[in-house]
């Protein structure tokens, strides 16, 4: 028996145009009143998870929402945080600075607002993307010293892998290193991914790996996926997911996949 549901937002549960359909927000709700536990596991941080949660009716269930990949895990309904990891100060300014040095932009997040190091056309998508306000940090270094749960580094997905290769030689496994979206390079602490997040929220809940379900279609979904009792990749997914998952779904995040794969879980095919 299924008795959890973890879903990615971006590209999974949400449209192109950043909106989930009234009739996947419909078999969402009906799976929650089937008594299943609805988990959002996002890159989004809470100020850009929590209007969708609320569409879902997740604010007054008891679900949760994983946010920043992993580093920060809150119930839903009471707002609870139940987990957060932040990143070594060291290795985020090391990280900065091997950025800095090869031109490009960071950014970090606090409550609504995006702070970033300077600006490109994919830090502005990325506005557009979260809905917050983006400013250009006076003294990025300084907000880092601050401490803070992840860095991101938007840029071209085509120079993006030679400097997750520079990052990786320098700082190995004082981070967690992966691209959410091919133009968005997310560095994390060490040991954080949405796999280990869901694993968490499992055990808070007594629900067993066997009876979770996750849904994802990026490679920051890969952790999650492996670790569910059934990972299933999106239609319009990463071919890399879609060879790790358990099963492909049939529709894209366009065309209701969510809601058609809830539908199988609900009736009893999965």
């Amino acid at each position: 028996m299924i008795r959890m549901i973890a879903m990615d937002l971006d590209d999974t549960l949400l449209r192109s145009d950043l909106t989930i359909s009234f009739h996947t927000r419909n078999m969402v709700k009906r799976a929650s009143r089937a008594g299943i536990v609805i988990v959002l596991a996002t890159g989004r941080i809470p100020a850009a998870t929590g209007s969708f949660a609320r569409l879902l009716g997740m604010h007054k269930k008891n679900g949760y929402c994983i946010c920043g990949n992993g580093t920060l895990i809150m119930e839903s309904k009471t707002k609870r945080v139940i987990f957060r990891a932040k990143m070594s100060v060291q290795a985020a300014l090391a990280a900065f600075d091997l950025a800095s040095a090869e031109g490009f932009a960071v950014q970090l997040y606090e409550n609504d607002v995006m702070f970033v190091s300077k600006t490109n056309e994919f830090t502005i998508y990325d506005q557009k993307l979260t809905g917050l306000n983006q400013v250009v940090a006076e003294d990025f270094r300084a907000m880092i010293a601050k401490g803070c749960d992840k860095l991101l580094i938007p840029g071209d997905p085509l120079i993006l892998p030679p400097l997750e290769s520079i990052l990786n030689t320098y700082l190995g496994d004082e981070i967690t290193l992966f691209t959410s979206k091919p133009y968005f390079l997310e560095i994390l602490p060490p040991n954080v991914d949405k796999g280990i997040a869901l694993e968490k929220v499992a055990l808070d809940m007594g629900i067993k790996q066997e009876e979770v379900v996750a849904i994802g279609d990026s490679m920051n979904d890969a952790a999650m996926i492996k670790w569910a009792g059934k990972g299933v990749a999106m239609l319009n997914g990463d071919e890399r997911i879609k060879e790790i998952a358990d099963a492909v779904s049939e529709k894209t995040n366009e065309d209701d996949g969510v809601a058609d794969i809830i539908e199988k879980i609900l009736g009893g095919v999965w």
